[in-house]
């Protein structure tokens, strides 16, 4: 019997195309016989995680023939203290992408509509066609009255209407590092209707050092409606444990823990988040490297005469003299795997993540290399 099993798929589904995640190292070498390759793709943090972290996860190992605490209770109590919430306004993810999809699975129907903006994080219209929801992308800033490629609040407003159930904001963005300052989003977030609820993604929080950025974790008593999103992946060293969080009203946080699979966070994942939160140190390194990781690749992209988007995050997505997957597959050759932005309507440009400052010198010559 014939079966065409993508005719018995639900509709949202039958046109996905998987999330492309960035080449492993292991592929590279294996693929072009190269050694002592670099992976600039992932956004991941080249200090690695607190070593405070590797001995909480280490010790939560000798445990795991046992289930982990389906609450996390111990790790939902210290994020709540963190940022002076009810333990009830917590909702634990495998990564903050599981608590993204949590979030459409509980708010989208094929009834409803979601917002979200031109080259915006990869996953928001995954899990909306995954809800069978309709995407409505909001046009970004052409440069004429705000950050080019950043997120037009304006624009984006005016296609919410009364089919809109979710908005989706990353701040920064991700792949395009722009980032939308207090007074703005405030205003926005103010003006939604009570049917809309908005999802600030702050993945790339701790990086930011500009003085008007918002904390919008503390938003959480004026707007009922809106659900942030935080991840152990980037600042903290965390992203092959995968645990994210959110913080939300008590009952939206509610609806979520409905649908959030039990044990969705594993036992050394939530030990190591613990350890890592009490890490001051290890954060305050790994900020003052970005921060000097990225002016250093901005001065040789700017040496090479490439512009660039100025980003607040651990990355930098710049343009191409050419069709930036040959460049890519060009690095590839030089042992450099960074990411390329085709995917979000973004031909010519390539994101390279902020390595140490080694990996950075040997990108920016690679680079060279291969645009000469």
């Amino acid at each position: 019997m014939d079966n065409n099993f993508t005719d018995l798929a639900a509709p949202g589904v039958r046109a996905l195309q998987p999330y492309q995640p960035g080449k492993p190292v292991a592929e590279l070498e294996r693929e072009y016989g190269i050694h002592d390759a670099v992976k600039l793709a992932s956004n991941e943090n080249p200090y690695g995680p607190s070593s405070l972290a590797i001995a909480a996860a280490g010790q939560a190992l000798q445990d795991i023939s046992r289930y982990p605490e389906g609450s996390g209770y111990l790790l939902t109590e210290r994020l709540a203290g963190k940022h002076q919430v009810s333990s009830e306004c917590i909702t634990l993810g495998n990564g903050s992408n599981d608590v993204l999809d949590l979030v459409a699975r509980v708010f989208l129907t094929p009834d409803h509509e979601a917002v979200y903006s031109q080259y915006a994080f990869a996953v928001y219209p995954i899990v909306v066609q995954a809800a069978g929801a309709l995407p409505q992308v909001a046009a970004a800033h052409d440069g004429s009255h705000g950050p080019a490629y950043g997120h037009d609040l304006a624009a984006m407003s005016k296609l919410i209407g009364s089919n809109t159930r979710l908005v989706f904001i990353a701040n920064p963005n991700n792949p395009t590092g722009t980032w939308l300052n207090s007074d703005e989003l405030q205003a926005f977030i103010a003006g939604l209707p009570g049917h809309v609820m908005v999802v600030v993604d702050e993945a790339y929080f701790e990086y930011v050092d500009y003085l008007q950025y918002p904390d919008t974790s503390g938003w959480l008593e004026r707007y009922p409606n809106l659900i942030v999103t935080r991840t152990f992946s980037k600042a903290y060293g965390l992203a092959g444990l995968r645990v994210g969080y959110s913080l939300s009203h008590p009952d939206v946080a509610g609806l979520l823990n409905r649908v959030r699979q039990p044990f969705n966070v594993n036992q050394p994942a939530q030990a190591a988040a613990l350890a890592a939160l009490d890490d001051y140190a290890h954060i305050e390194e790994t900020v003052r490297g970005n921060h000097q990781g990225r002016q250093q690749l901005a001065a040789g992209l700017e040496r090479l005469g490439l512009s660039y988007i100025e980003s607040a995050g651990n990355f930098i997505a710049f343009e191409t003299a050419r069709p930036g997957m040959d460049v890519y597959h060009d690095l590839l050759q030089e042992g450099m795997i960074v990411r390329p932005l085709a995917n979000y309507g973004m031909p010519y440009h390539l994101r390279v993540t902020v390595g140490l400052e080694e990996e950075n010198r040997r990108f920016l010559e690679a680079l060279e290399r291969v645009l000469s």
